[in-house]
């Protein structure tokens, strides 16, 4: 049994890897300072785990959060890029200096490995696609630019110190927990919101991007893996599913699901969001062996039975 050590615990993408990890026999430890996550994601295991309260910039909280951990998730974040373009400060702080202050404090506590939550918004205004790990990164948001700035940190630790780091660039994640009700959640789950208070769907532009949208569990399995697998250390790596669908098809597809047909609200285009995104997995196949077992649809379904349980 290890020990693991999930920040930002307390969020959608944390709350899922500390049952993820406890229904593994693991132990787990969860730093967060509810900013932006719910203490009632962690109600019906807080027995189980060892909460530290607290924020990655405050040196005392972190450095108890790492003492004795064989592995950190690091989940915690401000995870918006409107947010980050309105407070790019903000983004920079919690994004960027407080993974380097955690990466410090994982040296100095002789943590084995730290799996840090990327993102695929470092690639921005790059248009190829897919995208591979290899290609320059444009990031088109402070929030991407902090993400980036993260991930260039873990290579200088794993290289310098001898942290072993491991950076995973999240597309598109959804599933159960993902905060419906805030003004910066996933398009997901604003399309769950809509749903559930039988109001229109709000969809920027056309509708028309496209997007690599990945479920939670998929995302779970690729940090255990890049925890274990030797081959990944020092590696940056994309985790999709490598099938993208448009913000329209997504919305008739839950529609669909629901059965709630509601005709969409159209808005101009956000400032900082990308028109394409596809994620090459080839090397998240082969280092980490990731086999997106869970699709677009069924990752939907389970997502709305959350949400909209069924009639006993």
């Amino acid at each position: 049994m290890s020990l693991y050590l999930v920040t930002g615990g307390a969020g959608f993408v944390g709350s899922y890897l500390v049952r993820f990890l406890l229904d593994k026999g693991e132990s787990v430890r969860v730093l967060d300072n509810f900013s932006t996550g719910k203490r009632e994601n962690l109600d019906e295991v807080s027995s189980r785990v060892d909460l530290v309260e607290g924020d990655l910039n405050d040196p005392e909280a972190v450095a108890k959060a790492v003492r004795g951990v064989d592995f950190v998730l690091h989940e915690a974040a401000i995870p918006s890029v409107p947010r980050s373009i309105e407070k790019p400060m903000e983004s920079h702080e919690a994004n960027a200096t407080g993974t380097l202050m955690l990466l410090q404090a994982a040296q100095a506590a002789g943590v084995g490995r730290l799996v840090y939550a990327s993102s695929s918004s470092v690639y921005g205004a790059n248009p190829e696609l897919p995208k591979v790990e290899t290609m320059r990164t444009q990031p088109l948001s402070p929030y991407a630019v902090a993400k980036l700035t993260a991930e260039h940190y873990c290579m200088v630790f794993h290289k310098l110190y001898g942290l072993e780091t491991v950076a995973l660039r999240y597309f598109n994640v959804f599933g159960p927990r993902q905060d419906p009700n805030s003004p910066y959640s996933g398009v997901v789950s604003r399309f769950i919101d809509a749903i559930v208070s039988d109001t229109p769907p709000t969809i920027h532009g056309d509708g028309e991007q496209t997007r690599d949208f990945t479920y939670v569990d998929n995302v779970a399995h690729a940090n255990f893996a890049a925890c274990h697998e030797a081959a990944a250390a020092g590696g940056v790596y994309n985790i999709g599913c490598q099938k993208r669908i448009s913000v329209n098809e997504l919305w008739n597809t839950m529609a669909e699901l629901s059965g709630r047909h509601l005709e969409p609200k159209r808005e101009p285009a956000r400032s900082g969001d990308v028109p394409h995104s596809l994620a090459d997995i080839s090397a998240a196949r082969r280092d980490l062996g990731l086999d997106p077992k869970i699709g677009v649809r069924d990752g939907l379904e389970k997502t709305l039975s959350f949400y909209i349980p069924s009639p006993q």
